[in-house]
């Protein structure tokens, strides 16, 4: 038993699975197009290097004896293996005639790479983090910078009406991608110090609260989440930073109530940016009827419903459909994509996965021994779930589209390399202590 952990075989033989899928995806991607089963080794090539830098992956770990979770990483890598392949195919089919399209597969592959440097890094270097809890406020004030530097004339860039990127000349950046790491950190510091009195009650009439002083962070939570819909006009920031707070304030406390009067100051608050600004009206009325102006600001919705319907439920095969048609495929509607060349097997797939890294998640936090640990793992953990809900339910119409990324799926330089980053953590929490009882 020893020497199959350490061997970390399971690891290795799930990992042989998406090998397989990488391979087989890319190769037909690439003889699709030609009608032709003639190949030659430069079509392998990028399958052959992403199989590579995973063996690479759990060679390291191996070499270290890491005693770590063995299924996480191998469900990112399959996520990864749909999400190249996708793009992959996405320009070879539809680079001509659209111009954002060409170059994005090479850019992909690149940022997986960095991506996958960023995790071993993470796990390499898992035992400082633990130092960062005394430097929680500084990094609450960072994130803030962060997302207030939006604001920078020249500097923050307003993409399809929302202020989400920094324009950095040779690349953008989404600071909103690196600031939910922060606030995990934050809120895992705060709220373990503060267990004992969170737990603590006094009775307002038929309510029991905790000391009034430690509900200050809900408020300036419930805040935060206003401001970023209402100044950035970016909805699925303002629902990933509430959920994450949410669902460590009730992994401290375990008090339903927190959760229903927390959700409600915030559909409260979301009601009244929907009676204030216009921005917001225009973003629920699309999302509510968007066969009502199925050419204009419906458009990418409308081609959504679309595409999954025709892929029915095995799907028109890969490079037989017609993705290109939905604006931002490459980023927003890629789950649409899947939908409408994979069907609904292929898309119940990519759902099982997320399922399988959401489980694996909150294994980690359950069986973590440190309260901090446990607290930073439900909230990265909460990052993966609530980013793929948000996404898929925008693509199926079940909530208005954000600017949210499908997890290791779509395409983008700082979701990649930031959901590898958190990957890491959750390797490391999830190895911490057994590498402790070990030396």
């Amino acid at each position: 038993m020893v020497r199959t952990r350490r061997a970390r075989l399971t690891e290795l033989e799930l990992l042989l699975i998406s090998s397989l899928l990488i391979l087989a995806g890319l190769t037909v991607v690439i003889l699709v197009p030609r009608g032709t089963l003639e190949w030659s080794w430069r079509d392998v090539s990028t399958s052959g290097a992403f199989i590579g830098a995973l063996l690479i992956v759990h060679l390291y770990l191996t070499a270290r004896r890491f005693r770590g979770d063995q299924v996480l990483f191998p469900a990112i890598a399959m996520l990864t293996a749909v999400g190249l392949v996708m793009i992959q195919r996405l320009e070879s089919g539809f680079s001509n005639s659209v111009p954002a399209l060409a170059g994005i597969s090479a850019r992909q592959v690149l940022w997986v790479f960095i991506g996958l440097a960023a995790l071993l890094f993470t796990v390499a270097y898992f035992d400082h983090t633990r130092g960062l809890r005394r430097y929680k406020y500084t990094l609450a004030l960072l994130g803030v910078a962060l997302m207030a530097a939006l604001f920078i004339p020249g500097l923050g860039q307003e993409v399809n009406g929302a202020r989400l990127w920094y324009n950095l000349r040779v690349a953008s950046f989404q600071p909103s991608e690196l600031v939910k790491v922060i606030l995990v950190f934050f809120f895992a510091a705060y709220l373990d110090e503060r267990r004992d009195l969170l737990a603590s009650e006094y009775r307002l009439g038929p309510l029991k609260l905790p000391p009034l002083p430690y509900l200050a962070p809900m408020v300036l939570m419930w805040g935060l989440s206003m401001l970023v819909i209402i100044v950035l006009k970016d909805l699925g920031s303002a629902l990933l930073f509430f959920g994450i707070f949410i669902s460590m304030l009730y992994a401290v406390t375990g008090r339903a109530l927190y959760v229903g009067v927390l959700g409600g100051l915030f559909m409260l608050g979301s009601y009244l940016a929907y009676q204030t600004f216009t921005h917001v009206q225009v973003r629920v009325h699309t999302w509510l009827d968007p066969f009502a102006d199925p050419y204009g600001q419906g458009f990418q919705i409308t081609q959504s419903l679309y595409a999954l319907a025709s892929g029915g439920v095995y799907g028109r095969g890969i490079g037989l459909g017609q993705p290109a048609q939905m604006p931002a495929v490459h980023t927003d509607m890629i789950f649409s994509a899947i939908g409408e060349e994979m069907g609904l097997m292929g898309t119940l797939g990519v759902l099982g996965l997320y399922l399988v890294l959401v489980f694996r998640g909150f294994y980690i936090a359950m069986h973590a021994r440190r309260g901090f640990y446990q607290l930073m793992a439900v909230g990265l953990t909460t990052i993966f779930g609530l980013q793929a809900f948000i996404i898929i339910a925008g693509n199926l119409k079940l909530v208005p589209l954000t600017g949210v990324t499908l997890p290791f799926v779509a395409y983008g330089g700082s979701s990649i390399v930031t959901n590898f980053l958190i990957a890491g953590l959750l390797l490391g929490i999830s190895g911490a202590d057994l590498q402790e009882d070990k030396a």
